[in-house]
């Protein structure tokens, strides 16, 4: 389970959710709770509606009584708390509602907080359990364990820094701790990774060619010497597994972690017989590693593209061959994936993007809209329809859809800015002039520096006097 934005929520829920923000901001935090309550047990992976509810929980503690209730709030916790370890090894979407009527009325609960810590883990929502781990270390910031977790979490969610910070200063606590001196070494490879282009040479879109460009020569090298190491780590993580599959050759998880680990290091083919090793076992009909095995191919091609001679004669030529190769087989591998799993309407929202990218918008108008069928792809797919039928110079329907896909989007964010400037666009394209402008009049009051809104209100303003 991945975690979710407020934009996939379907209407009835999103339409909860802002009742509770506007009862948060009221500080109504009772209803709030109740509102955003309803929210996670039907959607657990909404982080934001999660934020939400954490805030007025805390709100609410704060304009509490004091220690009488705080220990009725902590003995009335306790059964609730058995309740959730059971649920956990069954059900942790369970555990996790469980563990928040714990935090309605003790929001600082540590055993609440670990038990939305491991469901949270089981679950796959980094952001949810990084929410809790910093609670838990607020809590007792000297617990290595809880201070090791936070860190990778902190990683988890691109905040790679912060996590080496509480581990510089809790190895400062502990010196010559060997796990908090390994966890803070790992950690700073994976910092490595991810900074200053090395993210891009890393998915195989850049080059060290790129990095060392305008650069001083020592910045380059020392950063050249730090992927080393991270690289060093990534060797080390696969001489672990693949000496454990030796004993778990039935390990699925151990599996996939390989064929991930081959996609980090470019061995794309290594990769890939891993990945079909996983589609020889019970993991054979899952639609998510038919997708992993297509994203492997795809950065294999792209990888290919960055190995290419740009001096050479037709350089140009052999990009766009390779280009055009990648772009077939996705679209072939999409096709075979929805007549296998045709009632799947995410797989019909991404082969209508790949048909959309190839030009194809008859194909790509049938796909996304079946694919607008389901609620959390909704709104991307009717934005996708209105640029399929602008395309098709059909504005009043672009528009139609555009409008339709604003009136449910509760939440002001980029999607939003995006349906308000295509909308514009469009009404520019039927000669609505006023009608345009006040849509991207919208965006500029909240974002002056959105794409080139501000030249079209200046000029619009300009054209007044």
């Amino acid at each position: 389970m991945a975690e979710k934005s407020t934009n996939d929520l379907p209407r009835d829920l999103r339409v909860l959710f802002t009742k509770g923000h506007e009862a948060l901001q009221r500080d109504n935090f009772d209803y709030a709770i109740d509102l955003l309550n309803q929210v996670l047990s039907r959607e657990p992976a909404v982080f934001e509606a999660r934020k939400e509810l954490r805030t007025a929980q805390l709100h609410k503690a704060s304009k509490g009584s004091g220690l009488f209730k705080k220990l009725l709030n902590s003995a009335s916790a306790t059964p609730l708390v058995g309740k959730a370890q059971v649920a956990l090894r069954r059900n942790p979407a369970e555990a996790l509602s469980i563990a928040e009527h714990i935090l309605n009325n003790d929001p600082m609960n540590s055993a609440g907080h670990r038990i939305i810590v491991e469901a949270a883990e089981a679950l796959e929502l980094p952001r949810t359990a990084a929410m809790s781990l910093e609670i838990l270390f607020k809590n007792a910031p000297k617990d290595k364990e809880v201070a090791i977790k936070l860190a990778n979490a902190l990683a988890l969610v691109g905040d790679v820094q912060r996590g080496e910070r509480i581990l510089a200063e809790l190895l400062r606590t502990l010196p010559g701790d060997n796990d908090v001196a390994q966890a803070l070494k790992d950690l700073s490879a994976r910092k490595t990774l991810n900074e200053g282009g090395y993210e891009a040479l890393a998915d195989g879109s850049g080059s060290y060619r790129d990095i060392l460009k305008n650069k001083e020569e020592a910045i380059s090298l020392e950063r050249e010497n730090r992927v080393e190491k991270a690289g060093d780590t990534t060797d080390r993580l696969i001489k672990e597994y693949e000496a454990r599959l030796q004993a778990e050759p039935s390990n699925l998880k151990l599996i996939k972690n390989l064929a991930e680990l081959y996609v980090q290091k470019k061995q794309f083919d290594r990769a890939l017989e891993y990945y079909q090793r996983l589609k020889a076992s019970e993991m054979g009909n899952d639609a998510s590693l038919d997708s992993a095995i297509a994203e492997t191919v795809a950065r294999k091609i792209e990888y290919q593209i960055t190995q290419l001679d740009p001096d050479e004669a037709d350089h140009a030529e052999k990009v766009a061959e390779l280009q055009a190769e990648k772009q077939a087989y996705l679209i072939a591998e999409c096709q075979k994936r929805v007549e296998r799993f045709g009632t799947d309407l995410q797989i019909h929202f991404e082969m209508g993007q790949l048909y959309f990218q190839a030009g194809k918008i008859s194909e790509a108008i049938q796909e996304f809209q079946k694919a607008q069928n389901n609620p959390h792809r909704r709104i991307a797919s009717m934005n996708f329809l209105a640029q399929c039928f602008a395309k098709r110079k059909m504005y009043d329907l672009a528009a139609r859809r555009l409008q339709e896909a604003i009136k449910e989007k509760a939440v002001f964010d980029e999607e939003k800015k995006e349906l308000l400037y295509n909308l514009g666009s469009v009404l520019e394209s039927m000669n609505k002039k006023e009608e345009a402008i006040e849509q991207f009049k919208l965006i500029y009051e909240v974002d002056s520096a959105y794409k080139d809104v501000a030249a079209k209100i200046e000029g619009y303003y300009g054209g007044q006097t």
